[in-house]
Order: structure tokens, then C-alpha cells, then sequence
């Protein structure tokens, strides 16, 4: 959870800098369909990194405690 509230941090202070006031919404017919795909791609794009950081920590953590790498 505390990944998804990063990444969600993460894309609106991005979006601010790369788009024009709030992040689309698919279903906002007033916003283009580059704008709603740019939107898209960036927050997936930032999603996935900080999942695979998330993960990644994880598993450190538990080979530093356990000395096993999980599987």
C-alpha cells in the first residue's frame, strides 16, 4: 500500500510538471486522446518502478534477516 501512495505521489508531482493541471481521466471527454495516453503511459510507467523497488527491498530485507533469497 505504501508503494501505491508513492507512486501515486510520484505521478501527480510529474503530471504537474508535464501536463496541463490535473492528470486525465480516460472517460473525460474534454481531454485529448495524446493527453489521456501520455497520462497513461507516465503513470504506468512510474507504477511498475516503484513495484519493482518495493519487491526488490522486500526480498533484501528477507535474505539480511533470513540469509535466503525468497523464491
Amino acid at each position: 500500500m505504501a508503494g501505491g501512495a508513492i507512486a501515486s505521489t510520484v505521478f501527480n508531482r510529474t503530471w504537474a510538471v508535464v501536463g496541463d493541471g490535473d492528470a486525465p481521466d480516460a472517460m473525460d471527454e474534454e481531454r485529448t486522446w495524446k493527453e489521456i495516453l501520455l497520462a497513461a503511459a507516465i503513470q504506468g510507467a512510474i507504477f511498475a518502478v516503484v513495484k519493482a523497488a518495493v519487491d526488490r527491498s522486500g526480498a533484501v530485507g528477507v535474505r539480511r534477516v533470513t540469509g535466503n533469497w525468497p523464491g
